[in-house]
């Protein structure tokens, strides 16, 4: 509506940008992301003490949630469905590692005996090590250096376990707590969350982030428990009819370092190559169970979880190991074990909210957003 007798403001065109402007203002622009991810980084690496227990019970609790929701709808309250849970892992796993940490300590307490027979297996190849001595002492002495003696200093155990033991409990408790509340709460949590959206579109886009992050960690979760624990129960069988010592204690290990991808089964096969050195009399008797243990593991990672898990979660195989080396890097075992949550996580996010990756839903999901206003 015009008001007689009054001027409308000219109109300014700026003139358009040039290709250095424009190659400028993206350049600050990734640099704005890039110092806002270092930031990130530093935050979650400062912060590694109360988050990754967190971030660890968060990724449980999501496993856990299908069980709690399943006595609620039985008419228990969230708070105790979500006590019953909590006990319900603690059991699980204290009984877990009651069985596998007597003969694990057993086995430690060789561990010298056998480094001294892995030197004596390699006493074979003396003379290509002579051979490689000798070109190092040239080397050495070509650069006119005398090299470098490092003396370390070891504390005793007790000062080790003294020092560690408050943390480890404080970061246990808390996440025992996290695991709690995260639990008994999450309802709450979703409805908060929602109620802080303004406009139907982006509701709907943050309620099905809630749901697909849900559905993809418990689905993911469940099904690659299952699949370790038939995996370790393979391990064992395999284990036991090459007459290899406590078969059930490397058969449990392997299902339970088998979470951790990538790491968890080369750490397993180091671990089966030294057990089977200090089972067998010869250098190949023990590369037999690390051999029998990577086939049973090759099977696994190549057909079992693909068909079990589906297409729906399939993952970039490069994606997969930059997430486990970052989060190893980050915050160690625990960053290992929630590398692939924290992927689907950020898939479930990308897919809801990016512009363009409507493709990763469902047809009934994209015929439902067409209709949004």
């Amino acid at each position: 509506m015009r008001i007689k007798g009054l001027k409308e403001p000219p109109v300014i065109r700026l003139p358009p940008k040039s290709n250095l402007e424009l190659a400028l203002t993206r350049g600050a622009q990734v640099a704005i992301l890039f110092l806002g991810f270092l930031g990130l980084v530093v935050a979650l690496q400062a912060g590694r003490f109360l988050l990754a227990p967190v971030a660890l019970a968060v990724t449980i609790g999501l496993m856990l949630s299908p069980a709690a929701l399943q006595l609620e709808k039985r008419g228990v309250p969230p708070s105790l469905s979500a006590a019953a849970a909590v006990a319900i892992f603690i059991v699980v796993v204290s009984s877990l590692g009651a069985a596998i940490a007597t003969p694990l300590a057993s086995w430690a307490g060789q561990v010298p005996q056998i480094w001294n027979k892995l030197q004596l297996q390699l006493t074979s190849l003396s003379e290509p090590l002579a051979i490689i001595r000798s070109v190092r002492e040239e080397i050495r002495a070509a650069a006119g250096g005398s090299g470098v003696t490092v003396s370390v200093e070891e504390g005793s155990a007790m000062e080790n376990v003294a020092t560690l033991a408050p943390a480890l409990i404080a970061q246990v408790l808390i996440f025992l707590a996290s695991l709690y509340f995260f639990i008994a709460t999450r309802h709450d949590t979703r409805l908060v969350t929602l109620k802080l959206c303004t406009g139907r579109r982006l509701r709907w886009r943050v309620a099905h982030i809630f749901r697909d992050v849900e559905d993809l960690i418990s689905s993911y979760l469940a099904a690659i428990t299952l699949i370790n624990a038939m995996l370790g129960l393979s391990v064992g069988i395999a284990l036991w009819f090459l007459d290899v010592p406590s078969a059930p204690l490397w058969g449990a290990l392997a299902g339970i370092l088998n979470f951790i991808v990538y790491i968890g089964p080369a750490v397993m096969a180091a671990i089966l190559f030294g057990v089977g050195l200090a089972s067998f009399d010869t250098f190949l008797g023990g590369l037999l169970p690390p051999v029998a243990y990577l086939a049973l593991n090759a099977v696994e990672a190549q057909f079992v979880t693909p068909m079990t898990i589906g297409r729906r979660m399939t993952l970039n195989p490069f994606l997969v190991f930059l997430a486990v080396a970052f989060w190893l890097w980050l915050w160690g075992p625990v960053g290992g074990f929630i590398a692939i949550p924290a992927l689907l996580t950020l898939l479930a996010i990308v897919r809801n909210i990016v512009p363009g990756f409507e493709w990763g839903f469902p047809k009934e999901r994209r015929q439902q957003y067409s209709r949004l206003p």
